[in-house]
């Protein structure tokens, strides 16, 4: 009998061909992650016991950030004009809220630096008459990128926070491979795209992942999967 923390999350496949080779991306169900939380320990109460050989492990930079603190009650954000301002000029994508609001554009204005995120507007702006999207966060970087703020599916206490990107993902995915005894992986996937933030194996083809994981098969909201499992077939 499957166990409940192993079932595909709704309207997500559990199997995944890539190059010809098969895996299946197992989801699993945890507890709330919250700041002090042990990492390790989660992962090995909920994730350990599932774990066969050759399995990758793999976790949200959400759950890893949330761990860390790095999770910012809403009305504790007080956005700058300049930060009201750029907002206006964010794409609202239907997947996240990213930075389309002032208290995530806030964070980005303090996470990487004023002039790091004009510059990256500016680059925005030329990229917009070239028809061309993404510029922004390519120049802004990955901590601009892993902001994101509350959906009506957030989960709470999160549907009133703004969650930054992790301190150091490769760092937590090396403490994790080392806690679990397998590859370890800290991805940033939503339904359009996505990156591996960290991983234990510097020779790791993260390419690969981002093409494995890239239909999102983790759920942070009701379903309550912040990590999961990748088995080859």
């Amino acid at each position: 009998m499957q166990s409940e923390a192993l079932r595909e999350n709704e309207g997500k496949n559990l199997t995944v061909t890539v190059d010809g080779v098969s895996y299946h991306r197992i989801p699993v169900k945890t507890k709330l992650i919250v700041k002090d939380d042990d990492l390790c320990e989660v992962a090995r109460t909920y994730a350990g016991e599932h774990l066969r050989e050759g399995d990758i492990f793999f976790i949200s930079e959400k759950a890893v950030a949330c761990s860390e603190g790095r999770a910012i009650p809403m009305k504790e954000i007080k956005p700058r004009r300049l930060a009201k301002f750029l907002t206006k000029f964010v794409y609202k994508s239907p997947y996240g809220i990213g930075l389309g609001i002032p208290e995530t554009m806030e964070m980005a204005l303090r996470e990487c630096g004023t002039l790091r995120i004009l510059f990256a507007a500016g680059v925005s702006a030329l990229g917009k008459l070239l028809r061309r999207r993404g510029w922004f966060y390519k120049v802004a970087g990955y901590k601009a990128r892993s902001i994101d703020g509350p959906t009506k599916n957030t989960i709470p206490p999160y549907n009133e926070y703004v969650v930054l990107g992790p301190k150091n993902p490769d760092a937590t995915a090396r403490m994790l491979s080392e806690a679990l005894g397998c590859t370890a992986l800290v991805v940033d996937i939503n339904d359009i795209d996505g990156v591996i933030l960290g991983s234990s194996d510097k020779t790791l083809d993260r390419s690969l992942f981002v093409r494995i994981l890239k239909d999102n098969p983790l759920g942070q909201d009701c379903q309550q999967t912040p990590m999961g499992i990748i088995r080859p077939l």
